[in-house]
């Protein structure tokens, strides 16, 4: 079998309300959502979800190879790359071309992905992230609700705007999913990005733990600041978690070694190779992983092959338009299928009829850092249907 071409989209995820974080909103709920189609001499067509940028390139690299040599042609995208270099949204385009040679493999193989890694558990267990910070309080209560209703007893929150509106909103989604679960004690995270100094996210964390459990504080400094993130840790009494935001194994290292790290997290965009090594480096210093994306349906497979997964997010319950996967949600988890491969089916001619929906790259969201993040004396004041405003 040989890899003989490649294919790129660019479809929707329509999350009919305004999403959004600490760093900005997409206000019309609408969200780009890039897709990779790998396709090889079998008529076999693997799919990865992740950026195209300098593609042919990186594509350049595997052309013609045999694609169930998938952790091989990993290390030999990276190397194409070299010079270029190979992180940020380089590095999603070879973990989207990752995912969609690892789906491949198993669709050659016959077997789910999850089994073809060794996987015996089909069931991932999740937590919802509603990416919530422009809803209103009804809103947020509703959205938290449908998660409740499948099952999750477990929620992560965005905040980092103001510490008082962050602790009110999570002693909100407490109370629906303890309900849920009839006074079972929900596992509560927050969310802030990035957004605070270190002495901030010490005196806010601190603040919020006089009211609630937190299980987790995620990405409370920036995403490289290892000292940082250490200090923190030592600060409060919730774990610390981050990692979505790096590319590499040397960029998790020198987190994991200087103690920074509770939750170690990966996002599937940066695929299915990077999940598993980081998942070993973690599990080589007793450290959780737990994935982070919007369909993360690569790493929910790779997930059942891990001794140290934690728990995957679960963001929207409804897939990218044209986009079909074979898992569901029940009882607190994810379902994984038995389609062989990812169970990831695109609907071509769907996508390109939504081609006016798509957002301009440019345009507002949370991709985009604000002028004043990480240095603000105030809270800031936010509309609920709108970016956050700085005071």
């Amino acid at each position: 079998m040989r890899i003989t071409g490649l294919r790129t989209l660019t479809t929707i995820h329509d999350w009919g309300r305004p999403v959004g974080d600490a760093n900005g909103v997409y206000a019309d709920g609408l969200v780009r959502v890039p897709i990779v189609v790998v396709e090889t001499d079998a008529g076999i067509c693997g799919v990865g979800l992740g950026p195209h940028v300098e593609i042919e390139s990186v594509f350049s690299a595997i052309e013609g190879e045999d694609p169930r040599s998938v952790t091989a042609l990993y290390d030999r995208m990276q190397r194409r790359m070299f010079k270029a270099g190979h992180a940020g949204a380089v590095f999603g385009t070879i973990g989207a071309l990752d995912t969609a040679l690892w789906d491949i493999k198993a669709q050659a193989a016959g077997e789910p992905l999850w089994r073809l890694l060794g996987g015996r558990d089909r069931r991932v267990p999740a937590y919802a992230s509603a990416l919530d910070i422009a809803l209103d309080d009804d809103e947020f209560v509703s959205v938290y609700q449908e998660y409740a209703d499948r099952g999750l007893r477990a929620a992560k929150i965005k905040g980092g705007l103001d510490v008082e509106h962050d602790t009110y909103r999570l002693g909100l989604v407490r109370d629906v999913l303890a309900k849920a679960g009839r006074g079972t004690r929900p596992s509560l995270m927050l969310d802030v990005n990035e957004t605070w100094t270190r002495k901030q996210a010490v005196r806010y964390v601190s603040e919020i733990e006089r009211t609630h459990d937190l299980t987790w504080i995620e990405e409370p400094v920036r995403r490289w600041d290892a000292e940082g993130h250490a200090v923190v840790g030592r600060g409060i009494r919730a774990s610390v978690a981050t990692g979505e935001n790096l590319t590499g194994l040397e960029q998790h290292r020198s987190l994991i070694a200087a103690g920074a790290v509770d939750v170690v997290q990966t996002a599937a965009v940066w695929g299915i190779t990077h999940f598993l090594r980081v998942a070993t480096l973690a599990h080589a210093h007793d450290l959780p992983v737990s994935p982070i994306g919007t369909t993360p349906l690569g790493l929910l497979h790779a997930a059942t092959s891990v001794p140290n997964h934690l728990v995957s997010e679960l963001q929207d319950l409804r897939p990218p338009l044209g986009v079909s996967a074979d898992v569901h949600v029940e009882g607190g988890a994810y379902v994984l299928g038995d389609t062989p491969g990812l169970g990831l089916r695109v609907d071509e001619e769907a996508v390109a009829a939504a081609k006016h929906l798509l957002p301009h790259p440019l345009s507002g969201g949370s991709h985009i850092r604000p002028d004043r993040a990480g240095h603000r004396l105030h809270a800031v004041e936010t509309d609920a249907a709108d970016a956050p405003v700085t005071a």
